[in-house]
């Protein structure tokens, strides 16, 4: 019978490899890889299915200035929604598009971003169709937004660097992707016009819910103006939301934050994902103290429209010293209202 070997004195004392630990490490690099491989491909696909036109009017421009422009607007566009979409989100039979809000946030290289809400009633020269309520300017343009785009450059000087329209359905995804929205209240708002009726104070509103907070101008006195005040103060809210670590540690909301909504989203074909990723940081900029957030100046609550028709008319001296600090990049100087 062979006799056991003795063992080599140079492995005496040594624990076997400890199996265990590798396979530990390597499920943890294998899901860091996949985590990584998320961030970046999930972007990538919503990118790929929002909808991109020719929107930059063509013709004498503005010149460009430091830091980006982007014109944002929420159509009221209901021809893509079934019936059943617009019974749930309560948005009515009219037919054609206008944008029920509008707004120009400029991110500056250096200073705090803006966030100016244009009054949908504000009566400007349209080219071509004389003086108009703004909203009017993507009806009349047959849902492009470039006689909008020719107008707004016109009256304010900057150059528009990239467009962003959601209609109503993307809006509520997007609400409701993040989980809703808490928003306070100081008052009751009661409208049944928006199928809204909200208690004063903090509470949750839901996408649906929230469609109507924005759109609605009849419960509290302020007419566009105290909707416009609402859209703001809701758009740095969900991109404060959409933006931040919870949501990008979180796969689920992280998917349904980049993919819910893309389909009633469009921008300019000019704007690359890379732009729109510096779109949502701006968003979620004015949200706090490094942004400022106003209405464009009023000074004339009864301006007459070409063909009839009554709408708001700017503060010309306070508009034009607005925009200029915005164009020249002095946004330091500016605060909220």
């Amino acid at each position: 019978m062979s006799q056991p070997q003795p063992m080599d004195a140079r492995y005496a004392g040594r624990r076997p490899p400890k199996k265990r630990k590798n396979w530990f490490l390597r499920t943890v690099g294998l899901l860091v890889l996949l985590f990584v491989l998320m961030l970046v491909t999930v972007p990538l696909y919503a990118w790929s299915r929002v909808d991109k036109v020719e929107a930059m009017p063509t013709g004498t421009r503005p010149a460009a200035a430091g830091g980006t422009t982007y014109l944002m607007v929420g159509s009221d566009g209901r021809e893509e929604l079934s019936r059943a979409e617009r019974a749930r989100l309560h948005t009515g039979k009219a037919s054609g598009s206008r944008t029920d809000s509008i707004m120009i946030m400029h991110v500056p290289e250096s200073g705090p971003t803006v966030l100016v809400s244009i009054p949908r009633d504000s009566v400007l020269t349209v080219p071509g169709y004389g003086k108009q309520k703004v909203n009017a300017a993507f009806a009349l343009g047959k849902g492009n937004p470039a006689l909008l785009i020719k107008t707004l450059e016109t009256k304010t000087g900057l150059r528009i660097d990239h467009y962003v329209e959601i209609g109503f359905s993307g809006f509520a995804s997007v609400i409701d992707s993040v989980g809703g929205i808490n928003m306070c209240l100081p008052k009751a708002l009661d409208d049944k016009q928006a199928h809204i009726n909200l208690k004063a104070g903090c509470q949750d509103l839901d996408g649906v819910t929230a469609l109507g907070y924005v759109r609605s101008r009849h419960a509290d006195g302020k007419n566009d103006f105290g909707r416009v005040e609402r859209q703001r103060q809701m758009v740095g809210a969900v991109g404060k939301k959409a933006t931040s670590p919870s949501t990008f540690l979180n796969p689920v909301r992280y998917f349904n934050v980049a993919t819910k909504g893309v389909d009633a989203l469009t921008v300019d074909k000019e704007m690359s994902l890379f732009d729109f990723i510096k779109f949502a940081r701006g968003m979620r900029a004015v949200s706090g103290s490094g942004g400022v957030t106003l209405t464009v100046p009023i000074g004339d609550d009864s301006v007459r429209v070409s063909g009839g028709g009554i709408g708001v008319g700017w503060d010309e001296a306070k508009a034009k010293a607005l925009f200029s600090a915005i164009k020249s990049g002095k946004t330091s100087g500016l605060k909220s209202s």
